[in-house]
């Protein structure tokens, strides 16, 4: 096997790798800068001071005028933050930036120990995924011209993933409000497969769940472990194999 694989194991590194690449996809979010703010409030305390509050034992909260008679006036607290109506103290910005960096070093060091884990067995059982007993090995890249889904769940049978394969078809109910917002359904990630370049297969093993198809030089630390945790099931073709050891991916 390349170099590559030869990396240290270093869960922290990947984990922050994989945050970075989610922090990228959040959305921004926050409260209207205005909100609470539109009322035209203001109270003085300073003494002679008309429209002032100076002597009535109130406190210098901002009041908009409901009222008058005189020179007095029916107030109700606005703008301050603990009126009805008022704006929050410290409400979120939506100017923050929620994307974390990571140096391009750092990256391509965690991508090199996800590929790592991907050989050690017991890291990839301890995931979870059901293996043949013959894991980890390289297939060939006949593979790749694979142009049907059902050609690519019979190879992936006849290599001893029928366990895996009938693992990640099965999904759940999401617990949390996840179930509101247009993702009810949670299943498990299975088998990764590796090309060497675009070919049928990428296409045709997208509807298998749980599967995912990649070329080699499009890799990333999320994909080789997904939610932070290194270890997935990863099939490598001869051709993936060998691109990675002439144009020294990742290196």
């Amino acid at each position: 096997m390349p170099s590559q694989f030869a990396e240290e194991f270093r869960p922290d590194l990947i984990k922050r790798a994989v945050h970075a690449l989610w922090s990228k996809g959040r959305q921004a979010y926050g409260a209207d800068p205005e909100a609470g703010l539109r009322h035209s409030s203001k109270l003085t305390k300073r003494r002679r001071k008309y429209r002032g509050c100076y002597g009535l034992g109130i406190s210098r909260a901002n009041r908009k005028i409901l009222s008058r008679r005189g020179t007095r006036f029916g107030w109700a607290g606005a703008f301050s933050p603990q009126t009805v109506g008022g704006h929050r103290s410290h409400p979120p910005k939506a100017e923050k930036i929620w994307a974390r960096k990571i140096n391009k070093k750092e990256n391509r060091k965690a991508i090199r120990s996800a590929m790592a884990a991907t050989l050690m067995k017991e890291v990839v059982s301890k995931r979870g995924h059901a293996l043949p007993a013959a894991y980890p090995f390289v297939v060939s890249s006949t593979v790749e011209a694979l142009s049907q889904t059902k050609e690519v769940e019979k190879v992936l049978h006849d290599l001893g993933f029928a366990d895996e394969l009938e693992r990640s078809a099965q999904k759940k109910v999401r617990a949390g409000k996840g179930t509101m917002r247009g993702r009810k359904y949670q299943r498990k990630k299975g088998v990764l497969i590796v090309t060497g370049g675009d070919c049928p297969l990428l296409k045709a093993a997208k509807n298998l769940p749980g599967v995912d198809a990649v070329e080699v030089k499009a890799l990333n630390a999320e994909l080789l472990a997904p939610g932070a945790d290194p270890g997935r099931a990863t099939l490598w073709t001869e051709k993936a194999v060998q691109k990675l050891t002439e144009e020294k991916l990742f290196v």
